[in-house]
This record gives structure tokens, sequence and C-alpha cells, in this order.
């Protein structure tokens, strides 16, 4: 082990990996689906600098027994702090190479959320997946749960014989016949992309190395949603060079997944929300497979570093949708995430330091920091470098950062120094990294994000409000989602119930099947007092069974601005036993609820 201090301060882990870490984990568990506990071994190959003990994090799990090289040894738990848990510390010799912890998880482990059959889209067997990211891999395996400390690792598990289990790493096509699978992860991962999903699922394969999971009735529906993946994967490549995990494949899960997606390497989770039956929404498997670079190739050390991730993850979308779609599909995509990034500003207005790329968020949930900033202001930081320096230059430095770093965890201050050693001094520019990183809002010398396809969409608007267009030659219009997406958010806020009314009979909005459009719909009709065309119920219904924490968050807050709070509880009391614990806790703490 390097013995210099090649980790950095992370506040949201126990760890002491300069002292000893971590470096591959042999996993072995059983999924109790009666009990709703997973339980078993975490085996730990180790190296130490002479380290008398080794710390890892648990949280909200019951220790039932920790050894060292075979040898049964006495361990301690720190005090449980709500957001980190407990430090787990076991006692190691200076040559000490195996730690395993024997262990189960209880009722309140965050990651994992136990499915009954009516949750699921067959209805017939339960289903369990876990969420990882930021710190809950901690609440399901003991571990070093800080993202640069990366690990290989292989796993055993069992489950009942119906069921199918897959994770992040090589995964099975088939059912084994007495539930029992093994996995292995050669490549280094980051704690919190480990990850477990088990469930009724089948597999049909895209290309030899792409394909989906699903459950029965929903496997064709996806595999034709995700038809370009291999397309995809070919020109994430021709930009940025060879894609490293071998395979890339989507399991789409429950509706109760609480993200659209969730880059576990070799396995992206998705919601079903985004199958929408016409490709339209497929930007976020685009979103997930850049993630191989940005994120998990490449890895923000810590969570202040979070923009690493995301922001350069939204920059490689939209190039990926711009090779296969075009400029100004891409630009469509880009201005949709300019809108949200405004809305984001303007709800920080009270905490400017909480719109820095660069954030502080020691004593706080990670979580907190999982927000339009990281994702969009750190794109439009790298649109306007690409448009400062020229694409070429741009495209050629990205490639060889993912080169020079696979593997390995960046901070922002690492970052930045590359940036101005590699780019740069090296084709003298100047660019004010300061403003973009360490201050708030958005710099006056953003790059400005045009799309004609919205400006026809505004004259529209404006033509419509006038009266010189009626509501059924606008419904008429071919559009594309993101152009209604731009005319939905865009209804004026002074519009009366009236035309909002004819509006809705026209375009059939509040009984959308598209679930982006039926969220900003939804919105609009809580925003503007609207009640007919059974929209009350449709809305009831999208909270009962939709658990993306996005959309779900988005209608909650419209109940929480239009001062209908109460109706907001009425409906999440009812709804929250679906949804995972990180929308759960999102939404608790919105509506200012306890349970």
């Amino acid at each position: 082990m390097n013995k210099s201090n090649s980790y950095a301060n992370d506040t949201h882990s126990y760890a002491k990996p300069n002292e000893a870490v971590a470096k591959h984990l042999l996993l072995d568990v059983e999924v109790d689906f009666d009990k709703e506990v997973i339980k078993g071994t975490a085996a730990y190959s180790i190296e130490s600098t002479n380290a008398s003990e080794i710390v890892f994090d648990a949280k909200n799990l019951k220790i039932h027994q920790t050894t060292v090289d075979g040898k049964e040894v006495a361990f301690s738990l720190g005090t449980n702090d709500p957001i980190l848990g407990q430090s787990l510390t076991i006692p190691i010799t200076k040559n000490a190479k195996k730690v395993a912890i024997s262990y189960e998880t209880t009722d309140k482990t965050e990651a994992l959320q136990f499915l009954n059959p009516q949750q699921t889209a067959d209805k017939a067997f339960p289903f369990l997946l876990t969420q990882g990211q930021a710190i809950l891999t901690r609440t399901w395996i003991p571990i070093q749960d800080s993202p640069q400390v990366r690990l290989t690792y292989t796993a055993k598990v069992k489950v009942p014989k119906e069921l199918m289990a897959i994770m992040s790493a090589e995964n099975p096509k088939v059912k084994s016949e007495n539930g029992q699978y093994s996995f292995e992860m050669r490549q280094p991962i980051s704690p919190y992309l480990i990850a477990l999903a088990v469930g009724d699922l089948v597999y049909k394969e895209i290309s030899p190395r792409t394909g989906v999971y699903a459950e029965k009735s929903m496997i064709d529906k996806v595999h034709y949603e995700f038809a370009d993946m291999e397309k995809m994967v070919n020109a994430a490549e021709n930009l940025y060079g060879t894609y490293v995990w071998d395979q890339f494949d989507v399991v789409v899960l429950p509706p109760s997944f609480p993200f659209g997606g969730m880059e576990n390497p070799r396995l992206t989770f998705a919601t079903p929300t985004v199958v929408a039956g016409d490709r339209s929404l497929t930007s976020l498997i685009a979103h997930e497979l850049a993630h191989s670079w940005s994120g998990n190739l490449v890895t923000n050390a810590t969570w202040n570093d979070f923009w690493l991730n995301e922001g350069f993850t939204v920059y490689f979308e939209m190039r990926i949708m711009e090779a296969l779609y075009g400029k100004e599909y891409a630009n469509m995509l880009a201005s949709i995430g300019r809108q949200d990034l405004a809305e984001q500003l303007e709800s920080f207005h009270d905490k400017p330091e909480a719109t820095h790329l660069k954030l502080d968020l020691k004593g706080k949930n990670p979580d907190d920091g999982m927000n339009s900033i990281a994702y969009d202001k750190g794109y439009l930081f790298l649109r306007t470098l690409e448009e400062t320096v020229g694409r070429y230059k741009m495209d050629t430095f990205l490639k060889g950062y993912f080169n020079k770093h696979a593997f390995s965890t960046m901070t922002t201050e690492k970052f930045i120094k590359y940036l101005n050693t590699e780019l740069l001094e090296k084709n003298k520019v100047s660019f004010n990294i300061n403003d973009w990183v360490y201050n708030a809002g958005v710099p006056a010398n953003a790059a400005k994000i045009v799309s004609d396809k919205f400006q026809k969409v505004e004259e529209a608007i404006e033509n419509w409000k006038k009266g010189t267009l009626s509501d059924h030659e606008l419904c008429a219009k071919d559009w594309n989602i993101q152009q209604k997406i731009h005319f939905i958010r865009n209804i004026p806020a002074t519009i009366s119930i009236e035309k909002f009314t004819t509006l809705d009979n026209a375009c059939q909005f509040s009984s959308a099947t598209n679930s982006y459009i039926a969220m900003v719909w939804f919105e609009q009709a809580i925003n503007h007092n609207y009640h007919a065309n059974n929209v009350d119920v449709h809305i009831e219904n999208f909270l009962m069974t939709v658990g993306r924490r996005w959309y779900v968050s988005t209608l909650y807050r419209a109940f929480k601005r239009a001062d209908k709070l109460e109706e907001a509880k009425r409906i999440y009391e009812k709804a929250r036993p679906n949804y995972h614990s990180v929308t759960v806790n999102t939404i608790d703490d919105m509506l200012g609820v306890s349970y």
C-alpha cells in the first residue's frame, strides 16, 4: 500500500483508508423475502500501513461476528449518527490479509426495498432492489463507504428458486434451477455502485454486448424502447474511447425505483417511466451510459465533488444525443436543462452557497447536493469551456482525461490543476474557472443555448394567446416530446381556467400516457387551481403509482406552493409505503411530516 496520503478526507465516511483499506470484497448472502432481510458475510482482502485496526461504515445493521485471517476478534461499534450510521472498528495485526464480517440487515435498512407482488408489473412474485448512492451501501453491506475506496468484488447470492438475481457485475441471462447465483466484478468500483436486484426477470439481447432485463409483461416493450443502445455505445466510443466494462445492460425496475436511472456498472437500473412506447425519453439511457466514463471510470473522490460525476455526464449525454439525432435535438434537451437550472437557482436564493459547483456538505446528507446545480450548471461550465477553446481541443482534452485517470477518483482541485495544465495553458486560453466552481449562480459568460424548434413553440404560444391559433390547431402540431414539454412549461400563469380547460379538452393532457408530459401538466394544473377532466384523480393515481423522486417531489412541491399542503399530506400518507427511502426522506422533509 502507498504510505503517502493517497486518499482525500471524506467527511461522509468513518473509514481511514490511508491506514487500512479494503481492496476486494467476497460477498456471500441470502435474500429472505419472508423476513425482508439480507444475511450473510462480507469478507475483505485488505492492505494496511502497519495499522492496528481497520474501520468500516455500518448503518442499521446487526453485526454478529468478525474474524481476521480466520480467527474471531472483538469488534466495536461507534456512536450512531442519523446520517452516517456507525463506525465498525476491527483490530488487525500488521500482517493481516483477510477480514470477514457476519451480519444481517434490519427493517431500517435504507438501501433495500422489498416489494410485494402487487407492486410489480406481473403481480406474481415479490421483488427486491437496492440503491447505494450516495451513502446507503453501508445500510446493506458493512463497507468502507467512500467513493474513493475502489474495490473489486465477487458475490454468491441465494434467492427463492422462482426468482433471478442480477448485480452490477457479470450476470446470468437465464434463471438458475436452485436460486443460487455467482457474480464477479473484475474492475475496481466505488461502493455506491454495488447493486442487486431480485425478481421474476427475463433477459433479451439487443446486441452481443447490450440487452435488457424486465418482467415478462414488460420485456418486449423495453426491448423496443431501448433498441438504440448499441448505437449509443458506438457513438460514445467514437467520442471518448473504448467502453471498458464489457457489457452494457439495463434492467427496468418496478415504479418505486427513486431515480430515472442509476449507472451501476454493466447493469444500469432504470425507471419504467422512460418506457413511453415511442423512444422519446431514451436520453436517460445515454446519460447512464455516459457514466461509464464520467462517474464509474473517473469518480468524484468525495460527495463535495459530485459535479465532476454529473456535469461531465450531462455534457457527454448531449454529445451522444447530438451524434445520433442531430444538434437541434441535443439543444432542445439542453434548453430544458437550462430551464431546470434557472428554477433551481431561484429555489436557492436564500442559500447561494448551494449553487457552487464545489460543495461543502459536512454534517449534511450528501443527497442534498444531488440537484440541478451539479447536473446543469456543471454541463453549462463544460459547454462554455467547449465554446471557448473549440470542440476539437475539448474532445482531445476529455479523451485524455478519461484515459489518464481511468479507475481513479478525482477532487475538484485536482481537476482544475489538470484543466489548467492540459487545456488552458497549452492553448493560451484564459477562463474564469473560480467564478464557475466556487461562486454562486451562473457567470455572465455562460453559453447561450438556442433551439429553433423551441422558438417555433414560443411563436405558437403567442398566436394561441391572441386567438389566431385554436386549441385544436395547437394540439395537431407535429411536435416531439421536448416541444410539448416546452409548451406546457410556458403556459402563462395568467390564463383563465376556461382557456386552460379548453386546451385540456383539445389535447387530452390530463390523461397523458407519457409520464414526463403527465408530470409537467399536473404541475401546471396544481398551479392554475384546475380541477376539470378528472385531473385530481389522475394526479393522485400518478403519485400512488410512480416513485421517481424528481416527478413526485415536483408535484408535492407544487401543492405546497399553492397552499394545498393538507391535500398533499392526504395523498402522501397513502402513497408513502410505495416509495423507496430515498424518495421518502425527501418528501417527509418537504411536507414537514414524520411517521
